[in-house]
């Protein structure tokens, strides 16, 4: 028994049944442009279409998408029956819905798998309940070296034909405390040391003038040369170098390095000392 009572926000245990003699007087209408007449055959047939729904639930596909593409396909069945074939709607309807929920299974996901790597996961899948049939551990090398392919091939098949996982799937779950997979994810790009250095180089590039900032952001973000830079500002060369010695300076002397160690490296991976004698201080 279908435990959803509602789906796609349709009360299914308040449906309607329609007689044969229902169907056959509304299809007539709906076939002479009766919009009413249409209405009530749709819903008069989401029974139908609820029925075969059912076969699919254990696909692993949302309910409510399924039973949408089952509406889909009576849409259809309802524009291509014709009644003088001197047949049921149901006997037509039926593969049509059918046709409409296994087409949306089928190229409905999010993610689409070529035929060549779901023929490999297939012999990958085989060979493992041949392997432990032969009380073998069906081991990715085991598996590769019984199909000749190379161990990443196998490794690529499987990944292929498992099913998404969301980052908001619950891992655990103890009274009320949900921990969701994306909490045990660490994100080497956007950790919080990573956010401390570009927040402490952000601070030390806003003691800078406006100009200072242009010329290192030239320089060391877009890597133009002295050369390119002086074109763009509008002043000399030597005079771009000389703003830009000074602009390292002021970050190294008015930066608290020794309490922002993490920032001292970035400085170094991203702003080069300058040479010995320039009085660019030391870290």
């Amino acid at each position: 028994m279908l435990q959803k009572v509602e789906i796609c926000g349709v009360d299914t245990a308040g449906l309607p049944r329609l007689s044969a003699e229902e169907s056959d007087e509304l299809m007539r209408r709906l076939k002479e442009g009766d919009e009413k007449a249409r209405k009530k055959f749709i819903v008069g047939n989401m029974r139908l279409v609820l029925s075969l729904v059912k076969r699919f639930w254990a696909k692993n596909a949302n309910a409510d998408d399924v039973f949408q593409a089952g509406c889909i396909g009576l849409l259809k069945a309802i524009d291509g029956f014709d009644p003088n074939l001197g047949v049921r709607f149901s006997t037509y309807g039926v593969p049509m819905i059918l046709g409409e929920i296994k087409r949306y299974l089928r190229d409905g996901n999010s993610l689409r798998v070529s035929r060549s790597i779901r023929d490999t996961a297939y012999k990958v899948l085989k060979t493992r309940e041949k392997l432990e049939e032969e009380d073998k551990e069906p081991t990715i090398e085991k598996i590769a070296e019984a199909m000749q392919v190379q161990q990443k091939e196998v490794v690529y098949a499987l990944d292929a034909i498992s099913d998404p996982v969301s980052l908001f799937d619950p891992v655990y779950n103890k009274a009320g405390d949900t921990l969701m997979l994306m909490d045990q994810i660490y994100d080497e790009k956007n950790n919080d040391e990573v956010w401390t250095e570009h927040a402490a180089l952000s601070e030390a590039m806003g003691r800078l003038e406006e100009r200072e900032r242009k010329i290192l952001f030239l320089r060391y973000f877009e890597g133009k040369t002295q050369t390119e830079i002086s074109d763009e500002v509008g002043i000399s060369q030597a005079q771009v170098s000389r703003l830009e010695k000074n602009a390292i300076t002021a970050i190294r002397t008015h930066t608290p390095y020794d309490s922002k160690p993490v920032f001292r490296n970035l400085i170094q991976k991203t702003i080069p000392a300058p040479p010995a004698g320039t009085g660019g201080g030391a870290f």
